[in-house]
């Protein structure tokens, strides 16, 4: 019988685990969420500026932690964690016994949990590899929810992580501890003033500030000045902020 059910695989994500002493505590003094809350939970590895260099869900696994990455960055994920672990007893593996998996609609078949950034963006597990690749409607659905991610978006440190809707998107902790970058980024949430955005708008190949093209669904990805926006997408998970400072 020919299985007919949609793929749900997302091809273009891997999985990183960190294990051995305490990889919770370990990244809690790097990224910008906090460790000791409920996982998963989404979270940024930042410049001393602030800036995104790789953004990123974690998951709990036991005492291990497993963060589901874009694929292309999962390496240097890993030997960025690496220089930061020192003498620290802590294996950065990666982990290919299971994949990232997603769906618009809850499954009944999988331990599935709600997209920890907006509950609109679906349904997230993790699992062995299916047959398939789901990365294509996971982007278009993404997209059309204005949702920025990885670092064709965000860019290689250029993006200020308040920027990249962070705080909206729940990836951030005021109430944590320091980490990697926190100065910037608290100060800018005390002043309660965010200059630039990064948005989903429709296609312009021409657009200056353009970061991601995709011509195939009519959009790209921008980073623009708040009085700005011009015809960017302004979803209800943004406008509020984006009212406040226009």
């Amino acid at each position: 019988m020919t299985d007919t059910r949609p793929a749900t695989t997302l091809a273009d994500r891997a999985l990183l685990r960190l294990s051995g002493d305490d990889p919770r505590g370990f990244l809690q003094g790097l990224v910008t969420n906090d460790m000791a809350g409920a996982l998963p939970c989404w979270a940024g590895l930042l410049s001393p500026q602030g800036k995104a260099l790789f953004d990123f869900l974690v998951w709990a696994d036991g005492t291990d932690v497993l963060l589901d990455v874009e694929r292309d960055a999962r390496d240097a994920l890993a030997r960025r964690l690496t220089m930061y672990r020192l003498r620290r007893a802590i294996t950065i593996a990666p982990e290919d016994g299971r994949a990232v998996h997603w769906s618009p609609e809850r499954p009944t078949d999988a331990d599935a949990v709600p997209d920890p950034r907006l509950a609109a963006l679906g349904w997230r597990w993790l699992a062995p590899p299916g047959d398939g690749d789901a990365s294509a409607p996971w982007r278009a659905h993404r997209l059309a929810l204005g949702v920025p991610e990885g670092r064709a978006e965000l860019g290689d440190g250029e993006t200020l992580w308040l920027e990249a809707n962070a705080r909206e998107l729940g990836g951030v902790s005021f109430a944590k501890g320091c980490y990697v970058g926190q100065e910037n980024t608290a100060r800018m949430h005390h002043r309660s003033k965010v200059n630039r955005r990064l948005v989903v708008a429709p296609l312009a190949p021409d657009e200056a500030k353009a970061r991601a093209l995709y011509p195939e669904l009519g959009l790209m990805v921008a980073l623009r000045r708040v009085e700005a926006l011009g015809d960017a997408l302004r979803p209800t998970w943004l406008a509020a902020a984006l009212d406040a400072e226009a």
